[in-house]
């Protein structure tokens, strides 16, 4: 083969690379998940990326809520067969894909083997289409869960610093740690009173996970506790774009820069969904 045909084998190759994948979780609700989800996703889609923003939570799911995005149609009416994929998918802020969740997504082991099949031959699609999909799972450590997590390329877990949220987000990363997850841990502080608060608890989990897991949890950052997160929820508008120069903004921007550049080098080969579906079938 000449260079010329290896080179251009090669840069095929690339453009055909589906989406690296990452999941956003917590061991507990109430940590700001969604919300962190929501804002680097928009973050990543300015930045020019092809993002496409998932709402894996199937029983309250709400990103529509906090992105003000019409949902008319969500991945159940894919499930149904009444819509395909790009159907389903939103624009959001700047360029941000949006697929809104709905519940009864559970009965998906329910499906024929037919319907599996096609399901993610759909979702597939999206992996292609796309740089980055950002998964928001739902809160805890249930089998749907966990299963997201381990078939994305990096995990991003979400604790706050009360103990009972440090508490669930060490469970979130010892389950993984039980499944030899392969992908990078990340941890965020959210909502901490001072960098000094969010670094110690980043600390005690980071340490207790080395300790007794084995298991490296990198430091994503911290995220001071701002009243016009709550204001932006309530209009219905990402914070990052309802307040532009506001420090809360800053600190996502820098959250999405530092997940964007820490990703997973050693990217696995099969689909996202293909995984999802090792793992569930």
């Amino acid at each position: 083969m000449s260079t010329d045909a290896m080179e251009l084998e090669r840069m095929m190759a690339t453009c055909r690379r589906p989406a690296r994948v990452l999941a956003v979780t917590s061991g507990k609700g109430g940590v700001g998940k969604t919300n962190i989800s929501a804002n680097i996703g928009v973050c990543l889609a300015a930045s020019g990326r092809r993002v496409l923003l998932l709402d894996a939570d199937m029983s309250l799911a709400n990103l529509d809520v906090v992105l003000n995005v019409g949902s008319r149609y969500n991945i159940s009416h894919v499930l149904s067969g009444h819509k395909s994929i790009s159907e389903v998918v939103h624009p959001g802020p700047a360029g941000l894909g949006v697929v809104c969740g709905a519940s009864g997504l559970e009965e998906l082991a329910d499906l024929s083997e037919f319907q599996r099949r096609r399901i993610l031959d759909e979702l597939s699609q999206l992996s292609d289409d796309h740089d980055l999909m950002v998964i928001d799972t739902a809160a805890g450590i249930s089998r749907a869960v966990v299963g997201f997590c381990l078939a994305a390329d990096d995990v991003l877990v979400v604790t706050t610093p009360e103990a009972t949220a440090v508490m669930d987000a060490y469970a979130m990363i010892k389950v993984l740690s039980r499944h030899e997850y392969k992908g990078r841990i990340n941890l965020v502080v959210n909502m901490a009173d001072s960098p000094a608060e969010g670094k110690k608890t980043y600390q005690q989990i980071s340490n207790v996970a080395a300790r007794f897991l084995g298991v490296h949890v990198y430091d994503a950052g911290t995220l001071l506790r701002d009243d016009r997160v709550l204001a932006a929820v309530k209009q219905r508008e990402p914070v990052v774009l309802a307040y532009p120069k506001a420090p809360i903004t800053l600190s996502l921007g820098a959250l999405a820069a530092k997940l964007d550049s820490g990703a997973n080098v050693g990217k696995r080969q099969a689909g996202f969904f293909r995984r999802v579906a090792d793992l569930f079938f």
